[in-house]
């Protein structure tokens, strides 16, 4: 169910999607494509369709439910849960399914054991080793224990080996990036010296392009497939191969009126006019998880013009600057992230007006109405 009630709109390019991943896997040669969380605001099914024209046959969700959700789709290919089995029905589904779980305490390892043998297979399994981030995961150094613990088990077959790098994105935290990446492979050595035909994971997207010691047997490109940058806003912006944004919205203006000088607008009176100005209302706001945090920072996109909010954002209305876009009139289309020509919104940017990452901006404004567009990133109706 979308959360927006207005006029806002999320529109998705999946064949700008199906474009990344074959950008990205030209790169890394095995890409398991991400699409935890609806992949990223961008719908789960169309997403796992259009990558698998793309090419695809291994995709990553979140979780065991999620799993779940896609085999209601035609994909038909292997299906990895990243956050693997948490919740006791987890087990079992994944066990009659097949799903690969990352599985990162023995516990885990042990219930799908039990699944598998009561559904008369060996579950795949992937192992996942904590080298930095602290979240979840074995430590390397228990690789060996680790070993012997699913050798003993008959109902779990270790197919895979896995890690998350922290850091990849940031050029500066090179020495880092590196220590991960020796320490996975302390890990995955004893795995296979042991007898273990484990496939290595460890790449994301940055890692896939600005590592290519570590993209192993399998990367795992996420935001790059959305067409973000993971460099943005650090040396390496524009290192990677070019990717087209697979989403815009799109809102429409509802008034456009006077703001007299030192007139004040909106709630908390935050904003005053220093100048006499025009200003458009538009149907945005926090209940369209187009955050609060814009107020007087954000920009949006008008008549191929970028206009800046004025006064804070409301739950579904903003105020915006459009002194500068004599044409505006209500009913006129907005964009808040995309739209055509040289001055499109990029979800980089407007992470950090809203003082986020593109991750976020990109999973929330995904809640709302969605439509799936066939014509090519950026082109005006």
């Amino acid at each position: 169910m979308s959360i927006g009630y207005n006029h806002l709109v999320t529109r998705v390019r999946p064949g700008a999607i199906a474009h990344n991943y074959k950008v990205m896997n030209a790169l890394g040669g095995n890409g398991c494509a991400v699409i935890k969380s609806d992949a990223y605001g961008h719908g789960l099914a169309v997403a796992a369709e259009a990558l698998a024209g793309a090419g695809a046959r291994t995709v990553a969700v979140g979780t065991v439910g999620e799993a779940l959700d896609l085999g209601r789709t035609s994909f038909t290919g292997r299906v990895i849960a990243l956050l693997g089995p948490q919740l006791p029905e987890d087990y079992e589904a994944a066990a009659r399914k097949g799903i690969v779980c990352f599985c990162a305490r023995r516990e885990q390892l042990e219930k799908l054991s039990e699944a598998g043998v009561r559904a008369g297979r060996r579950v795949p399994v992937a192992l996942k080793f904590d080298t930095g981030m602290r979240r979840l995961g074995f430590p390397p150094e228990e690789a060996g224990r680790v070993l012997e613990k699913v050798l003993g088990l008959p109902g779990v077959e270790a197919v895979m080996a896995a890690s998350h790098l922290a850091v990849a994105d940031d050029p500066d935290q090179d020495a880092f990036v590196r220590e991960q990446g020796a320490r996975f492979a302390a890990a995955v050595s004893v795995l296979r010296a042991g007898g273990l035909r484990v496939e290595a994971t460890l790449a994301n997207s940055a890692a896939i392009v600005a590592y290519p010691e570590l993209r192993l047997d399998m990367q795992r490109p996420g935001i790059a497939l959305y067409g973000a940058d993971p460099f943005w806003g650090t040396a390496a912006q524009g290192r990677g191969p070019a990717l087209e944004p697979a989403m815009e919205v799109l809102t429409r203006v509802y008034q456009v009126h006077d703001l007299r000088q030192g007139e004040t607008i909106s709630y908390g009176r935050t904003f005053t006019a220093g100048r006499d100005m025009r200003v458009a209302i538009i149907g945005a706001g926090y209940a369209d998880a187009w955050s609060r945090g814009l107020s007087n920072r954000g920009l949006v996109l008008l008549h191929g013009l970028r206009a800046p909010v004025v006064g804070r954002v409301c739950m579904q209305m903003t105020a915006v600057d459009v002194t500068d876009v004599p044409q505006a009139r209500a009913g006129d289309r907005v964009w808040l992230l995309g739209g055509p020509g040289e001055n499109s919104i990029r979800s980089e940017e407007l992470a950090q007006w809203w003082g986020t990452i593109s991750y976020e901006v990109l999973c929330l404004l995904g809640l709302n109405r969605r439509e799936y567009i066939l014509d090519s990133p950026g082109e005006n109706e």
